[in-house]
């Protein structure tokens, strides 16, 4: 039982940060977990926690891209100064 919900909220939150992408409209998550609040507590909680991860990897990826790109430029500064 445990395994579908967490299988069911994994494929909600790809669905919804899908839609946020495209609309722009950030925190209809929170909607979304609201109305599934409403049926059931279980499931919003798990709904809520994978979008928590998926925007938290997003967020670190980011960071690591922007530093990777301060690295490479520190290090060509470096080779070329």
């Amino acid at each position: 039982m445990a395994d579908d919900i967490v299988t069911l909220a994994a494929k909600l939150a790809d669905d919804v940060i899908e839609i946020q992408d495209a609309t722009g409209e950030d925190r209809l998550f929170v909607e979304v977990g609201d109305v599934i609040g409403a049926a059931s507590q279980t499931l919003e909680e798990a709904f809520l926690t994978q979008v928590r991860i998926r925007l938290a990897e997003r967020k670190a990826r980011s960071f690591l891209k922007g530093r990777l790109q301060q690295i490479e430029a520190e290090l060509k500064a470096r080779r070329d100064g």
